[in-house]
């Protein structure tokens, strides 16, 4: 590849990256959307109802005002297919995708979130040392999808090395995990479930997850949601009938002696966007 084409390409790549970020804070997925809105359809309780609202006036405005729908805008988690034959290092690519992130955090504009885990020292871009994580594996098209993912709902992720007896504890860990989240993940929540695999595979698949359309669940997952809005948690911790909006699932085979089970919980604004970078 030539110079002048390697340019082209991170300058698309950086620009989808923008383009990308500025979507997913901007604009809540229709799936989402509509859950919220069935959501308030279904609930009887006052209150509940109210906070519903709420969460809808909140959704119109960010569109119509064009800013992101939360004052916490995340940690901008990045997921990308890259073809095989793409004449680009990954390095280079990775270089690409934190353009965009510094670019989106001035013109979004996102909070500056990323801090040295020590020191506290903001780095004022949204990018330090392993951050954003940058998830790549082959795919046909170069493709971004990015998941903001707020500290009030990942503070209350959950992993448990249940016994290889145990599967069918599995509905009630996740429950509980609600149960002690409480109203701190900004509910009605979605929850991403990570099932197998190892220690980090689990929470990785747990996060993947919370990337899965919510207009469906299988009855596994189905029935964990009935279980979760049974604790009557509701819209922000004020009660009501709805906490969970949906769980989603996503397995891995494991070791014989193990049963890895994470929880990763998004807040009612499930945001991500994916683009595809032509090259």
């Amino acid at each position: 590849m030539h110079a002048s084409e390697e340019q082209t390409l991170k300058k698309a790549v950086s620009d989808a990256t923008l383009a990308c970020i500025h979507e997913a804070e901007v604009f809540l997925p229709s799936d989402v959307k509509a859950a919220i809105e069935a959501a308030y359809e279904a609930e009887t309780d006052s209150v509940a109802r109210g906070e519903l609202d709420n969460i809808r006036a909140n959704i119109r405005e960010a569109e119509r005002l064009d800013i992101p729908l939360c004052q916490d805008t995340g940690i901008i988690v990045i997921y990308l297919t890259v073809p095989h034959n793409l004449s680009i290092t990954e390095s280079e690519l990775k270089d690409a995708v934190y353009d965009g992130l510094r670019r989106a955090t001035n013109s979004v504009p996102l909070r500056p979130n990323a801090v040295d885990p020590i020191t506290r020292k903001n780095s004022g871009d949204n990018t330090g040392e392993a951050i954003p994580p940058i998830h790549m594996r082959e795919g046909p098209e170069l493709t971004i999808t990015v998941l903001p993912k707020g500290a009030g709902s990942e503070n209350v992720s959950r992993i448990g090395m249940l016994l290889p007896s145990q599967p069918e504890e599995i509905p009630s860990f996740i429950a509980e995990t609600v149960l002690l989240a409480g109203g701190r993940p900004c509910p009605p929540i979605v929850v991403g479930v990570g099932i197998g695999g190892t220690f980090d595979l689990a929470a990785a698949l747990a996060k993947e997850a919370l990337l899965l359309p919510i207009d469906s669940m299988d009855p596994f997952e189905a029935g964990i949601c009935d279980a979760i809005n049974e604790l009557g948690i509701g819209p922000m911790g004020l009660g009501g009938k709805t906490t969970a909006l949906a769980v989603k699932v996503k397995k891995a085979h494991c070791h014989t002696a193990s049963l890895p089970v994470a929880v990763n919980i998004q807040c009612w604004a499930c945001r991500r966007a994916t683009r595809t970078v032509v090259v």
